[in-house]
């Protein structure tokens, strides 16, 4: 086969493994398909049935799998939201505990009704108790992310992922000898002081370190995985599989790292490298002659799994209706939610296997369980979701429209103790001659109004010795530029007070700075950085949004904010992050001038009367506002927003977006409209974001 015209060395399994993980995905995505299937079905063409490319015991495949394992795990534990399950906590562990219970019950009924041991059956059992919240980053576009059954749904994954690894660890511990009362006591007793000592000493020796760290992220970046690989190999020392260990980890740390530049970075690395991985050297464990075989001959086998756990799950969620009091609506969604069988089930079926627990027509029906689940739940979440009510937001405009989302900063004593109220300040980084007047000028629109103060600031990269000849050069630039920038502001009679700021790192620099005036916000020119480089190590921009205290406004202004008429805000949902995105707005507009169109893209099985009921809350909203008659709604159903974007922003002069990131549980990447059409987009743009956004 093909193998046999490569030389024979490590780096053409790395290089495999890399080419498809980088061409694969998108391909499936756009069919429509999740990206982990064609990754699966990429391991099987170059695993050892097809091109043989790869094989399951080499020893790249075997080191990646294994790691691309742990880490799938581990980002499972992180991604889960500790505080949305502490606001449900007892409902989550009632749904949590029935959804378990349940599959792990009509499951381990059909691993006895094929024939398998007490033990591999309870085995089957446990693969169909846990979910993977697959179709979270849908529900989060449809904006019912806190529809309180959904935070009950991704509350219980907690209880369901810990459990299952846990009828897990103690059937891997059953096969390797007789399980006493007495061992199965020490067992238990011996997980419970691990689970202890990950959770909390992990916790505090994070908690310890970061604070030591002084924000060196690549430092913090290295300490998460030392923590990780250092739980799971606790995890085997104590006669339990690793991928136990890493979720812990990953429940530790997660508090630890909370939303920030680091945790982005632990999400990439695993998102682009490891866990793909992870799913294409699952694709080299299937027999394609076996699974032909389970398809054909045993298919009964497959069958009784994907309809036992389509069942259970429904019999999971239809138990809790009426003690919860939800609606059939609401029941059906989190049904929807908790069917895709992948992060944890995949992981835990590979252990089986590798154990001798289950045989490889169960895990070739594992795969099937997974294809099937992970296209159907997504597609049902889809249809259910978009049908739930949206959660209501609190109106936090106040009636003569000044509540804009930049807060008010603390008024400041005098020295003769009388309290004076700060000026409403904006920090705009100056570097670029040619970008700096649109700028100022963009800072004085938002400031002017409000009887504001702007702070052009110019940071110089610190030497080691104060008077290196290049300090002075770099020095004198900047100090051009400020009297450049105080010029423009006196143009638009807008007060500026100049800051010249020595700092090794010119993030940092900014947003100390903007703390230091108290700002209430920063206003900067767009980063060119893309690529690999950026989304690993971060840009400027990503810098400055992950530390700032205010709000922060990007800017790519392709003409004088003064000559701005047409504004276009994509609005996806009614929620107090997009309110303040649309106040910004209207503030700019105010003073430029300037109409704006709030542009709706919702579904296309969206009703009619959902659409007017989005319109005339929309309108009631706004209605408190100055700009009011200026602001117009338009709402288009389409399956591709940013497409409908891209178009309306043909006909306007600037487009002003939310800066949003997303992830999904499994660590693979969600496109995010976001990116789509800034891609895309020929007229001037900024993105308005929030702190820690």
């Amino acid at each position: 086969m093909l193998s046999s015209y490569l030389p024979d060395t490590p780096l053409i399994a790395f290089t495999a493994l890399l080419l498809v993980t980088l061409t694969i995905p998108p391909l499936f995505e756009r069919l429509h398909l999740p990206g982990l299937v064609g990754l699966l079905l990429a391991g099987v063409l170059l695993g050892p049935n097809v091109l043989q490319v790869l094989t399951p015991t080499g020893e790249v495949e075997k080191l990646l799998s294994d790691v691309g394992k742990v880490y799938l795990m581990f980002v499972v534990g992180l991604e889960i939201d500790l505080q949305e399950f502490q606001a449900n906590r007892n409902r989550a562990l009632g749904f949590g505990l029935t959804t378990f219970l349940v599959p792990l019950l009509l499951g381990t009924g059909v691993g006895r009704w094929f024939g398998y041991g007490w033990n591999g059956a309870i085995l089957i059992g446990s693969l169909m108790s846990s979910h993977t919240l697959l179709a979270y980053p849908i529900v989060h576009r449809l904006g019912v992310a806190r529809e309180q059954s959904i935070t009950v749904t991704v509350g219980a994954t907690i209880f369901t992922d810990i459990a299952a690894l846990l009828v897990l660890a103690l059937c891997v511990s059953a096969s390797q000898g007789d399980l006493s009362l007495l061992s199965l006591i020490i067992q238990v007793g011996t997980l419970g002081l691990y689970t202890i000592l990950i959770l909390f000493g992990l916790q505090w020796a994070g908690r310890a370190y970061f604070k030591r760290s002084r924000n060196d992220q690549s430092n913090e970046f290295l300490f998460v995985l030392l923590a990780v690989f250092l739980a799971s190999v606790g995890a085997i020392l104590i006669n339990v599989d690793k991928i136990v260990g890493a979720f812990l980890a990953g429940l530790a740390v997660n508090k630890v790292l909370g939303e920030g530049p680091v945790k982005e970075k632990v999400e990439f690395v695993g998102g682009a490298l490891f866990i793909p991985f992870f799913f294409v050297c699952m694709g080299l464990q299937l027999d394609l002659p076996i699974f032909i075989n389970t398809l054909t001959q045993d298919l009964g086998l497959a069958i009784a799994i994907v309809l036992t756990l389509v069942t259970s799950k429904l019999l999971a969620a239809i138990a809790i209706k009426w003690p919860y009091g939800y609606s059939w609506l609401q029941v059906t969604t989190m049904w929807s939610l908790s069917l895709p069988q992948v992060a944890a089930t995949l992981a835990a079926a590979l252990v089986g296997l590798q154990t001798g627990l289950i045989d490889e027509k169960l895990f070739n029906s594992v795969i099937v369980l997974m294809l099937i689940t992970s296209i159907i739940g997504p597609v049902l979440t889809t249809r259910t979701a978009s049908l739930l009510p949206k959660p209501k937001v609190i109106d936090r405009i106040r009636e003569d429209g000044q509540s804009l989302p930049i807060k008010v900063t603390p008024p400041s004593d005098n020295l003769d103790g009388a309290i004076a109220p700060m000026p409403f300040t904006v920090i705009v980084p100056v570097s670029n001659p040619g970008t700096e007047r649109n700028l100022i000028e963009m800072a004085a629109l938002i400031a002017r109004p409000q009887a504001g103060l702007i702070v052009p600031l110019a940071i110089t990269p610190a030497h080691v010795h104060m008077d290196e000849p290049e300090l002075t050069q770099i020095l004198a630039q900047n100090t051009m530029l400020l009297h450049q920038a105080q010029a423009i502001s006196q143009e638009f009679q807008v007060k500026a007070t100049p800051r010249i700021r020595i700092d090794n790192d010119i993030a940092h620099g900014i947003s100390r700075a903007a703390r230091e005036q108290n700002a209430n916000l920063i206003v900067m020119g767009w980063s060119h950085q893309t690529g690999l480089r950026a989304r690993l190590f971060g840009t400027l921009i990503d810098s400055v949004f992950w530390a700032s205290h205010c709000p922060v406004v990007v800017t790519r202004l392709l003409d004088a904010p003064i000559k701005i008429r047409r504004i276009l805000v994509p609005i996806r949902n009614i929620t107090p992050q997009t309110l303040h995105t649309v106040q910004f707005a209207q503030k700019f507009a105010e003073n430029a001038q300037a109409s704006i169109r709030l542009l709706h893209v919702c579904d296309p099985p969206t009703p009619i009367a959902q659409i007017r009921l989005f319109e005339a809350n929309l309108t009631k909203i706004i209605g408190h506002t100055h700009q009011a008659a200026r602001v117009s709604i338009k709402s288009i159903r389409h399956d591709n927003p940013a497409l409908v974007i891209v178009r309306a922003a043909r006909h306007t002069d600037l487009i002003v977006m939310r800066s949003t990131r997303r992830r999904t549980a499994g660590g693979l990447a969600v496109s995010d409209v976001t990116h789509a059409v800034l891609a895309d987009l020929n007229c001037s743009i900024v993105l308005f974001g929030e702190p820690h956004s």
